[in-house]
């Protein structure tokens, strides 16, 4: 995998209101989109919840892309081997080197701002 794009600018994402229980329990209710009945405002809604989760997976893969290479970093008296990330992970041992490699440039960056 290449390294994930990343944009200078970051979106701000939409709050994501948290769903009562019995409103999960259905399947066909998701933020309360089915109950926007106006076609403009649901396009607005809906687009703000899909800028949010990008925004969101895209924030997750750095926070995995970190903790990858933390847990791969030689000095770590409990280093795992990338096998060993890639399994806990879920992720192919090639996919683990590459995201210990771009936390790995993640830290430096985080280093140069220090």
């Amino acid at each position: 995998m290449a390294e994930p794009e990343r944009t200078e600018r970051r979106l701000r994402p939409a709050p994501l209101l948290f769903e009562p229980s019995e409103a999960v329990a259905d399947p066909e209710h998701f933020f309360d989109l089915e109950s926007i009945e106006d076609p403009r405002e649901l396009l607005a809604r809906a687009t703000e919840l899909t800028l949010a989760f990008r925004a969101a997976q895209e924030r997750a893969v750095e926070f995995q892309a970190l903790a990858a290479a933390q847990l791969a970093d030689p000095r770590r008296f409990d280093r795992l081997t990338p096998g060993a990330i890639a399994e806990q992970a879920e992720w192919t041992e090639d996919y683990a080197l590459k995201m210990i490699e771009f936390g790995e440039t993640l830290q430096r960056g985080r280093a140069d701002l220090a």
